[in-house]
């Protein structure tokens, strides 16, 4: 049996495991709750793998491992240490436990109906719905661009295959979520998330033996420099640019505290027990999952060039650039038998369905629950799973036309989808849970904050607009320390903004009614 063989025969089983569970759970799912929360009685293993492979997708293993591996080597191991310490095991304690129960109390199923009721005011609830549901697309279409890119690779689909691809896998995640809802959800993201494990950690394996072990490969590493990476910089510690490498572990690991796919995680899960056991099943899930995406990108020099070597994959370059999305794919089909590139492209598939179903769900219930449900009369379960479900479509199509535009890359994609949502709803979120005083005013100055630094930048860096071609070469002129060119630091810049401004603005401003804050806080003094 032939490679490409095998690997359809492995896509197939795979497939046939979704959908069964898919229309499995279809028959478990009674209410709008039990579509969106799977009746916010999910247990600790289910909850920590559905919160991981949530996480994780071809985002990570194909653009951010490619990227970040090869503009900071061995060091942007880092990123997943940050990832499985700031991303998973602080939030599960830190924030799970009062997310729970104040969602709980309020009847809350969403982050803006959260908002709605913490704050007392539908005007949150409306605007912070809409930022999600803009914004989780532009992360969407990033997940399929990496997974047109490993499948490309794969079967040599020629110029349109992508794009196929992308459909297909659109379909597919459509199918499941609209059977099942949130536990059809949860339970292939635990079943994906096995798959996952086992194929990092083989994956990983494989790259450096390719390259005579780590010690050699290290050494290896050390040894490359271009104008811009001395020397010796590779394979230490820190890498070639520290400061932006802390961008980085801020973006993809403090943003996760604010992201709405993330938190819902938490209204769901079954008690607080599960809470406990689930911190340490998703730290050490991502301690192998990210931790092995990057540190196995971190080797891509040692297998990709953008010059005449031989003994390397020549990576495509757009304007002069490299394509960070193509190096990855590049690795693996060097560094691994052909007879495993499937359990590469199962394991890709099941990081980024995984992925892909938390958002579109998460996307569509938003819409559903907090701009239609409150404006239509009369508008019973059944109406609303209706509705949901409409969205999914509506949700991934648009997602669809964006991933086909292969002009925007994996991290710049997701870094403005990031930046936008955390910069907008980490400070509010946060803070609403610990703190009384917090105010109207603060929210709506973070969700202005957030939102406003990822598309001024997106229109000044991003879009290539004729209009801001002046104010862009002026900010290049200053030759700004952090950067503030790349995405992904301005995303980091707005997550910490939010942190700051919403205790500031709050200090000053109006605090909401005493009677809707204690309400709120009741069930936190209840639990004690």
């Amino acid at each position: 049996m032939g490679s490409q063989t095998a690997t359809f025969v492995i896509l197939a089983i795979y497939v046939a495991i979704m959908v069964s569970i898919g229309i499995y759970m279809s028959r478990r799912t009674k209410s709008s709750e039990d579509f969106m929360l799977g009746g916010r009685s999910v247990g600790s293993w289910l909850t920590a793998f559905s919160y991981g492979t949530t996480y994780f997708s071809a985002v990570v293993f194909i653009g951010y491992a490619g990227q970040f591996g090869w503009l900071y080597g061995a060091s942007a191991s880092w990123i997943g240490i940050g990832n499985a310490i700031i991303g998973s095991l602080i939030p599960f304690f830190l924030i799970g436990k009062r997310t729970r129960l104040m969602t709980n109390h309020l009847g809350a199923k969403t982050m803006p109906e959260y908002f709605e009721h913490r704050f007392d005011s539908k005007s949150l609830k409306t605007v912070s719905a809409l930022i999600v549901f803009i914004f989780l697309i532009p992360y969407t279409a990033s997940v399929y661009n990496g997974l047109s890119r490993l499948f490309g690779m794969v079967f040599d689909l020629g110029e349109n295959g992508g794009t196929y691809i992308i459909i297909a896998m659109a379909v597919l995640s459509a199918i499941y979520v609209t059977l099942g809802g949130y536990k059809a959800t949860a339970l292939n993201d635990f079943f994906q998330g096995i798959i996952m494990l086992i194929g990092i950690g083989t994956v990983v394996a494989l790259t450096v033996q390719k390259k005579n072990g780590l010690s050699a490969a290290i050494d290896a590493l050390n040894g490359i420099s271009d104008a811009k990476t001395p020397a010796g910089t590779l394979g230490s510690l820190f890498g070639p640019d520290p400061i932006n490498l802390l961008g980085v572990v801020i973006l993809t690991s403090l943003g996760t505290w604010g992201l709405p796919q993330m938190v819902q995680k938490f209204y769901a899960i079954k008690d607080e027990q599960a809470i406990k056991k689930g911190a340490i099943i998703s730290t050490l899930f991502a301690v192998v999952v990210a931790g092995g995406s990057y540190f196995m990108g971190g080797f891509v020099r040692l297998y990709c060039t953008l010059g005449g070597d031989l003994d390397k994959t020549h990576i495509e370059t757009l304007n002069g650039k490299p394509v960070y999305d193509t190096m990855v794919p590049a690795l693996l089909d060097t560094a691994l038998p052909n007879l495993l590139i499937g359990l590469v492209v199962v394991l890709v598939l099941s990081a980024s369905l995984s992925t892909l179903s938390s958002l579109v769900l998460t996307s569509s219930s938003t819409l559903t629950n907090d701009l239609i449900k409150p404006r239509i009369k009369n508008f019973d379960d059944k109406h609303q799973v209706l509705f949901m479900r409409i969205f999914i479509a509506v949700f991934l199509i648009i997602s669809v036309i964006i991933a086909c535009n292969k002009n925007a890359s994996i991290s710049t994609l997701m870094s403005y989808s990031w930046g936008a949502l955390s910069g907008a709803f980490l400070g509010p979120f946060l803070y609403g849970l610990f703190m009384k005083k917090v105010s109207k005013a603060a929210c709506w100055t973070s969700f202005i904050t957030g939102v406003g630094i990822s598309v001024i930048h997106m229109l000044l860096f991003s879009l290539n607009i004729e209009a801001f071609s002046g104010i862009k070469q002026a900010v290049i002129d200053l030759n700004c320390p952090l950067q503030l060119l790349s995405p992904i630091n301005a995303g980091a810049f707005a997550m910490l903004i939010s942190l700051v401004i919403v205790p500031v603005v709050s200090s000053f401003t109006k605090a909401p009614d005493k009677k809707i804050v204690d309400n709120a806080f009741s069930s936190l003094t209840a639990a004690k």
